[in-house]
């Protein structure tokens, strides 16, 4: 079963739950619902983790999966998740031609669909989704220029400096309150990831909850200036992040370290979470100083 039929599968398991009717908190067992749609269990399981990114189901370690919305009220737009998946090859080619130089700091929508092959609207629509990630901005007309984004090994430290600068003084600020709703929904992402889905979410998806995550910390301080801060931070190295993100087998540490600082912080040990989250962002930048960029 190919990989670009999972989202027909995702919609056939809303179907079903809306046909049976299944409610919130009802299990969706996997290898039930590969028999029903004759096929083996791996493109379920697919679907599974689609319906989980969507927020329509959760998984639960040891258990399954399980209805997190009322299934007559969940929606999942099959095609534009094939297009996007159809994309993703093309998009990261033009960030890596970009880091590489292989780009001019101004294109226009014409070069881009000759460049990569591309249908127009899936080539604006690339640029489109660049622009919202921050990382290139339209001209007037129909011409978009590449914003300012991190492309040497020195640039890329120097952010994680700044960010090993910030991110634990935010903590320390007498502002600084723990989100209760936001905590949760961080632990279920990072559960997620340990229970499986940083071996299958896109680079772009994990890049999101990594740096979502942190953003969240931070803006828990109460003080805007840092959560910009980060922000701008977070979109100038998102190009470098996609080139990184190769090994995937440390971000199951990474998403066991997000926990502890979580458990910290609701622990009320904000001078211990402050020091582990320095800890943190320093042993990654070790890890990755190792991928050079240049």
């Amino acid at each position: 079963m190919s990989q670009s039929l999972t989202p027909q599968i995702a919609a056939r398991i809303l179907d079903y739950a809306r046909e049976q009717p299944l409610q919130v908190d009802d299990h969706l067992p996997a290898q039930k619902l590969a028999d029903l749609f004759r096929v083996s269990r791996s493109p379920v399981n697919g679907a599974l983790k689609l319906l989980q990114s969507h927020g329509i189901v959760r998984c639960e370690a040891n258990r399954g999966y399980f209805l997190a919305l009322n299934p007559a009220s969940a929606t999942i737009d099959v095609a534009a998740v094939v297009g996007a998946e159809a994309g993703e090859e093309a998009y990261f080619q033009i960030a890596d031609d970009r880091l590489s130089g292989r780009l001019a700091d101004r294109v226009s929508e014409s070069e881009i669909i000759r460049r990569y092959k591309l249908p127009r609207s899936l080539a604006l629509r690339h640029l489109t989704r660049m622009a919202r990630e921050g990382w290139v901005e339209r001209l007037p007309g129909k011409g978009w220029m590449f914003l300012p984004v991190l492309t040497s090994t020195e640039a890329y430290r120097m952010a994680y400096q700044f960010r090993i600068a910030i991110e634990p003084a935010a903590i320390l600020q007498p502002g600084f309150t723990v989100d209760a709703a936001a905590f949760a929904r961080a632990r279920l992402q990072q559960q997620g990831l340990l229970d499986g889905e940083y071996r299958t979410l896109s680079r772009t998806r994990l890049f999101e909850i990594n740096s979502q995550f942190h953003e969240m910390i931070v803006g828990c301080s109460g003080n805007p200036y840092f959560t910009e801060s980060l922000k701008r931070v977070n979109a100038s190295r998102r190009l470098a992040e996609y080139r990184k993100t190769v090994d995937r087998s440390r971000l199951i540490g990474q998403s066991l370290e997000h926990l502890r600082i979580l458990d910290l912080l609701e622990a009320g040990k904000i001078s211990d979470a402050a020091e582990f989250m320095r800890f943190h962002l320093d042993y990654a930048l070790t890890l990755k100083s190792a991928a050079p960029l240049d």
